[in-house]
C-alpha cells in the first residue's frame, strides 16, 4: 500500500512538472508542494457532557480517490488518548454522553445518519437509508430522537408530457429539463429546482424519518426546545418567498399537533435560532431591512413565544457567529472577526457584550460544557488550526491538544508574517500583511504576490495559509489585505463599495503595494497580482486600469455584469445596482472589466472551474477571447471536477499553485538598473 501511495505521488508531481515546466524546488527545509498531499485539517469539536472527553473530525487526503476524507477521533479532555473511532464527520454527543450521531457513508455509497454506543463494545447502527443526504444532526434533550434537514424532491412539474411509446430498441435523447422557479441552481449543487430543504425527526434507534415541515420553501437547521415538544429553525413561509429579498423569521414547529407558528415578524433577516438552557428565551442574529450591499448582523434575544424582542448590545460592527448559551442561561457566548482575527466573547442578559479571549489569532469555539470549559480550534501565522480548550472566564489560558501536521513542519522555516497598516484615498485605514520568503534578506529584491481575497465581503485573516507560505518558500514576498468592503471592520467599511465595485477598492490595493515598496526589499519591476471570484473581478479590473504588474492571474472572475447577473446561481446580483440593466445599462457597463480591456498591456492568464455556477465559466471566455482579439498575451485554464474555485481536489490545488508560479514565471521581466 505504502508502495502504491508512493508511486502515486511520483506520477502525480511528475504530471505536475510536465504542465507546468521545470523550475527549481523550493529550498530544502522549507515548505514542499508535494507535503500537502500528507496535510490534515482539524474541525467541529465537540465536548461531552460530562466534560471529560471531546470528539472531533480529523481531515486527511485520500490519495488513491484525489479527495478529502474525514474521520471522527476521540481524545481524553487533556489531549490524552488520542485515538480513531470511526470514518465519518460532523459527529455529535448525545445528551447523555453514551452514544455519538455522525455522518458516513452508508449502503450505496451515499452519506447517512449513524449512531455509536460509546461503551467498549462500540456497536454502531446505520439510523437512515434515505435518497438524499442528511445534514444539521441535533439530538432531542431526551435521547430518543435526532433532528435534520434533507432536501424533499418536489412532485413532477405540472409541466409534464406524455410521449407516444417508444420503439423497442430505440435510444431517444432524455427529455428537457424544465425549470420554473427563479433559483434554480446552485454552486456546488447544480440544479435544485427538483425540491426544498425540510426538517426531519427519526428515532435514535433507527426507522422511518418523519417530515415536521411542509410547503414550497427551504428551512435551516432545526434546534429542540428544551422540553423536547418542539423544535425551532429559520424560513420564510409566505408566498412568493423567492422574490422577498433579505428577509426570513424565526418558526417553532410543535411536534404534537404539527402546527408551525411564527415567532418574528419584521423587515429583514431573522436567523440562527438558539434556545436558552431552561426554555425561557431563544437568542438569535439579524438587522433591521435595508438596500446597503452589506450589514453586519446584531444580536437578539426574545421570549421563547417570540415576545419581547431586543438586541443585546446593538450592533457592535463585527462578524459573529455560532451562538451558544452559558449553562446558567445568564447570557450567550458567540464567535467575533473583527481586523483579520477570531476571539470569543459574551453578551450577558442585562449588560454589555465584551471579550472573553483576546490575541492576534483565530479561535472558533465550537462547544462549552456545564462547567464553562470550551473547545475549539485555533489557527495563527505559522500554526495551522489545532483543537484547543480554555475556560470561558476572562483571561483563562488556551491550551493546545492537538498537533496534527507537527510532523511536516517540525523542521520547515517558515516564511515571517508581519502586519502593516496603511491610509488610502479618502482616508481609509487599511489592513493588510506580509510574508517574506524563509531565511529573509533585507538586502535582496524579491518577487511580489498580491493576493485578492473575494466576497467582496470576506476578511484576510492571520491563519495559516499553505499556499501563500509555499509561494514564500518559492521566492516571493506575499501581500494580502483588507481593502474597503472586507467584513470584520463595522458595516460602513463593509458597505464603503455599494454601487461603486470594483472602484476605490482598487486604489486601496495600490496604496498596500506602494507600502511594502517603499521597505525597499520589493522588485518593483517583477510585481505579479491574482485572485479567485471577487478577486477575480478585482484582478480583471488591475489590469484594466494599471500596468505595474508584470504579470496576472484572473481565476474564477466576473468580467461583464451585464451577461453575470442573469446567469448566476441566483438571481439577487440584481440587486447590487442602482438599476436593472434594461432599465439603465450604465452602471453595469461601467463596473465591467470587460469594458477596460483594451487598456490591458499585462500577460493575464485565467483560471476557473468547468462547472462554475457562482461565476460561470462564459466569464472566463469572454474576457479571454477578448484578450486574444486584442493580441495580449494569456492562457485559458480550464479545470475539471471543479465548481466555483480552482482547489476543492487536492490535485487541482497543486496545480493552482504550480500554474501561478509557471504563468509568473514565463513573464519575469528583468530587474530594473536600479535593482542590480
Amino acid at each position: 500500500m505504502v508502495l502504491r501511495i508512493v508511486t502515486l505521488l511520483t506520477i502525480l508531481l511528475s504530471c505536475f512538472v510536465l504542465e507546468a515546466e521545470v523550475f527549481a524546488q523550493a529550498p530544502e527545509g522549507t515548505l514542499q508542494l508535494d507535503s500537502y498531499l500528507d496535510w490534515e485539517t482539524v474541525s467541529n469539536p465537540r465536548v461531552s457532557p460530562d466534560g471529560s472527553q471531546i470528539l472531533y473530525s480529523r481531515g486527511w487526503v485520500d490519495k488513491m480517490r484525489d479527495r478529502r476524507s474525514s474521520s471522527v477521533w476521540v481524545m481524553n479532555k487533556d489531549g490524552s488518548r488520542n485515538r480513531l473511532l470511526v470514518n465519518g464527520s460532523n459527529a455529535t454527543w448525545s445528551p447523555d454522553g453514551s452514544r455519538i450521531a455522525f455522518m458516513a457513508e452508508g449502503d450505496g455509497g451515499d452519506s447517512q445518519i449513524f449512531v455509536r454506543w460509546m461503551d467498549a463494545e462500540g456497536a454502531t447502527t446505520q439510523v437512515t437509508r434515505t435518497q438524499n443526504v442528511a445534514s444539521n444532526l441535533r439530538w432531542s434533550p431526551d435521547g430518543t430522537q435526532i433532528a435534520f434537514t434533507m432536501t424533499v424532491d418536489s412532485p413532477e412539474s405540472e409541466w409534464a408530457i406524455e410521449l407516444s411509446q417508444e420503439p423497442d430498441g430505440a435510444d431517444w435523447v432524455e427529455g428537457p429539463k424544465v425549470v420554473d422557479r427563479l433559483s434554480y441552481r446552485r454552486d456546488r449543487r447544480g440544479y435544485i429546482d427538483e425540491g426544498y430543504t425540510h426538517v426531519f425527526t427519526v428515532p435514535a434507534e433507527a426507522g422511518t424519518p418523519k417530515q415536521i415541515s411542509d410547503g414550497d420553501w427551504n428551512h435551516s437547521a432545526a434546534e429542540w426546545m428544551p422540553d423536547g415538544a418542539s423544535l425551532i429553525f429559520s424560513s420564510l413561509r409566505v408566498d412568493e418567498a423567492e422574490h422577498e429579498w433579505r428577509e426570513s423569521e424565526i418558526y417553532k414547529a410543535v411536534l404534537a399537533t404539527g402546527a408551525i407558528h411564527q415567532l418574528t415578524d419584521r423587515a429583514g433577516p431573522d436567523s440562527g435560532p438558539v434556545p436558552s438552557p431552561d426554555g425561557q428565551y431563544i437568542a438569535y442574529q439579524g438587522q433591521d431591512f435595508n438596500d446597503d450591499t452589506y450589514r453586519e448582523n446584531e444580536l437578539y434575544v426574545m421570549s421563547a413565544d417570540g415576545s419581547n424582542p431586543r438586541s443585546l448590545g446593538g450592533e457592535m460592527g463585527r462578524s459573529l457567529g455560532n451562538i451558544t448559551w452559558a449553562s446558567d442561561g445568564s447570557g450567550v457566548y458567540f464567535n467575533v472577526s473583527m481586523h483579520g482575527t477570531q476571539n470569543l466573547w459574551f453578551a450577558p442578559l442585562n449588560g454589555q457584550p465584551h471579550e472573553v479571549t483576546s490575541g492576534n489569532h483565530m479561535l472558533s469555539m465550537a462547544s462549552i460544557d456545564k462547567d464553562g470549559t470550551a473547545v475549539g480550534t485555533l489557527s495563527s501565522y505559522h500554526k495551522p488550526a489545532d483543537i484547543v480548550s480554555f475556560g470561558t472566564g476572562t483571561g483563562d489560558p488556551i491550551v493546545q491538544l492537538t498537533r496534527v501536521n507537527d510532523d511536516i513542519l517540525n523542521d520547515v522555516t517558515l516564511g515571517q508574517v508581519e502586519e502593516i497598516w496603511y491610509k488610502s484615498v479618502d482616508n481609509f485605514d487599511i489592513q493588510g500583511w506580509i510574508i517574506k520568503p524563509p531565511n529573509f534578506d533585507e538586502s535582496k529584491k524579491y518577487p511580489l504576490m498580491l493576493s485578492i481575497h473575494g466576497g467582496p465581503h470576506g476578511m484576510y485573516n492571520v491563519g495559516f495559509n499553505f499556499g501563500w507560505q509555499e509561494h514564500a518558500a518559492n521566492g516571493y514576498v506575499i501581500l494580502y489585505t483588507n481593502p474597503r468592503g472586507s467584513a470584520g471592520y463595522g458595516s460602513p467599511f463593509g458597505n464603503a463599495i455599494k454601487n461603486a465595485y470594483p472602484d476605490k477598492d482598487f486604489d486601496d490595493l495600490m496604496a498596500g503595494v506602494d507600502e511594502v515598496i517603499s521597505r525597499g526589499y520589493v522588485d518593483d519591476n517583477n510585481m505579479f497580482v491574482y485572485g479567485c471570484s471577487g478577486g477575480g473581478v478585482l484582478t480583471s479590473w488591475v489590469v484594466g486600469h494599471t500596468d505595474r504588474f508584470a504579470a496576472a492571474s484572473a481565476n474564477c472572475p466576473v468580467t461583464n455584469w451585464l451577461s453575470f447577473v442573469g446567469t448566476t446561481d441566483g438571481a439577487t446580483w440584481y440587486r447590487n445596482f442602482k438599476e436593472y440593466p434594461w432599465d439603465d445599462p450604465s452602471e453595469h457597463l461601467r463596473r465591467s472589466p470587460l469594458m477596460y480591456v483594451g487598456n490591458v498591456t499585462t500577460p493575464t492568464m485565467l483560471m476557473t472551474g468547468e462547472g462554475d455556477l457562482r461565476t460561470p465559466m462564459p466569464q472566463t471566455e469572454e474576457y479571454y477571447q477578448a484578450l486574444r482579439v486584442l493580441k495580449i498575451p494569456t492562457l485559458m485554464v480550464r479545470f475539471k471536477n471543479e465548481w466555483h474555485g480552482t482547489s476543492s481536489t487536492p490535485s487541482n490545488f497543486l496545480r493552482t499553485q504550480l500554474y501561478l508560479r509557471k504563468w509568473f514565471k514565463e513573464w519575469e521581466r528583468p530587474r530594473s538598473v536600479t535593482q542590480q
